[in-house]
């Protein structure tokens, strides 16, 4: 399990002030917020409608499904700038001011390189989702009682992975013309998430910027002023 560090979330907290006593250097302007790439999507259409769990679908089928489908596409998206992402210019998991320290099946604590990190992480959720006793797949298997908890690690891992992606690896992103897909990838992902209360706010506080002009539904667009003076002189 990832250790968190974050100003004002949970677990350990960093001090505000340096050793020695100075301030630390202001953060770093956040490139993902500038309207020019909060506005790319490659949907249009309010998120919610999509993650809403449907009438006829069983609540754990309907998690297992959706956590399957956003492993694959969280890793499929931190491939396209895995090669960016290396021992050398990501020494440690980060994402804003927080660092993720991963945390093993006896409880032991380490402090890794991002891609080591996250081939952590991806690995546990391969194990997870093609356990035929987790993630069963054949008529008439049941869930386990351990369900809820392990897509709840599952998603907090992966969120750990979106958050450094949009930390450390925006500029690639853009670049390679995948910020709209990044975009609504996270958007998605984090309705899912607090529709079905799947990762702690706490986690999740630091990326609250981004979230909330990302997950934000769509405003309908404003009618032109042709389509309004045509609507007067019909009256």
């Amino acid at each position: 399990m990832g250790v968190l560090v974050c100003c004002d979330c949970f677990f350990y907290r960093k001090s505000k002030t340096k050793p020695n006593g100075k301030k630390p250097p202001a953060e770093e302007k956040k490139q993902y917020l500038e309207p020019e790439f909060t506005k790319i999507r490659v949907v249009d259409f309010d998120l919610k409608e999509l993650v809403v769990l449907p009438r006829e679908i069983d609540l754990h089928e309907w998690l297992a499904s959706n956590t399957t489908t956003f492993f694959n596409l969280i890793n499929l998206q931190y491939s396209t700038i895995s090669e960016f992402c290396t021992g050398d210019s990501c020494q440690a998991m980060t994402a804003c001011n927080t660092i993720y320290y991963w945390q093993d099946e006896k409880g032991k604590k380490t402090k890794c390189t991002a891609p080591q990190y996250v081939d952590f992480v991806m690995s546990l959720c391969q194990k997870l989702v093609t356990d035929e006793e987790v993630f069963p797949t054949k008529y008439g298997k049941e869930f386990p009682n351990s369900f809820d908890t392990l897509v709840k690690k599952i998603c907090r891992y992966l969120f750990h992975v979106l958050a450094h992606l949009y930390w450390a690896h925006f500029k690639e992103t853009v670049a390679l013309e995948l910020q709209g897909h990044l975009n609504t990838l996270y958007a998605h992902f984090m309705v899912f998430v607090r529709e079905f209360n799947l990762v702690d706010p706490k986690e999740t506080c630091i990326m609250d910027d981004l979230s909330e002009i990302l997950c934000a539904p769509p405003q309908p667009p404003s009618p032109s002023p042709a389509s309004s003076q045509n609507h007067l002189t019909e009256r």
